[in-house]
């Protein structure tokens, strides 16, 4: 499969580029992609959610009526969780999300959703990024010329380029992303990518079929 390279203008540069059917032409695998952003989602959360539970309250341990003989329910401190300001039955604690998931699973994942978008035509090749200066309105000018200004664009790097990544920094609908960074969360939450024509020789290091 090939795909034009455009230059930073929104031009055809007249050349074109070849990608691996291994990872830009398969059929994508839908259970991969969900196993692999659920990771990233839970191994984002922070889980310090905490509530007191009945021996964490600060109340009087008195009891508040007799056992038997007033009708009604027993009932023993103000720590119960029946009453008001009581301990939480249950309550969340503190606890770890992440879970493991095989480096195959996760290389297929991506390659699914690497294929996903090159299917959709979501994906465009860029010459390479040649900015002098951090300049957020620059980064708004390239996304112009490429048509991409109103989408949600995540934007694929070789290498770390700090001139890139603060120009793209207060754009709310872009992020910027080495190739080591890449991940399938990314892929799917964004509505085009912009891949440097540099980074493809790198995704298909990484991404290789092993």
């Amino acid at each position: 499969m090939e795909l034009k390279v455009y230059n930073i203008n929104g031009s055809e540069t007249g050349r074109t580029i070849t990608l691996d059917d291994s990872i830009f032409a398969i059929e994508p695998n839908e259970h991969a992609i969900y196993l692999d952003c659920k990771q990233y989602m839970a191994d984002n959360r922070q889980g310090t959610h905490k509530a007191k539970e009945r021996s964490e309250n600060a109340h009087s341990t008195r009891k508040l009526k007799r056992q038997k003989g007033t009708g009604g329910a027993r009932s023993g401190d103000l720590k119960s969780p029946v009453f008001v300001g009581g301990g939480r039955i249950f309550g969340p604690k503190p606890r770890d999300y992440r879970f493991k998931l095989n480096i195959k699973t996760k290389r297929l994942a991506r390659r699914s959703a690497l294929s996903t978008k090159v299917a959709d035509s979501a994906m465009t090749v860029v010459e390479n990024f040649s900015f002098e200066a951090p300049k957020t309105k620059k980064m708004i000018e390239v996304l112009n010329n490429l048509k991409l200004a109103d989408k949600k664009s995540l934007v694929v790097v070789e290498n770390q380029n700090n001139f890139v990544f603060l120009s793209a920094r207060n754009i709310p609908t872009v992020k910027v992303v080495t190739v080591c960074e890449l991940n399938t969360y990314d892929i799917v939450n964004a509505s085009n990518i912009v891949v440097s024509e540099g980074s493809i020789n790198e995704i298909n290091r990484v991404l290789a079929t092993k």
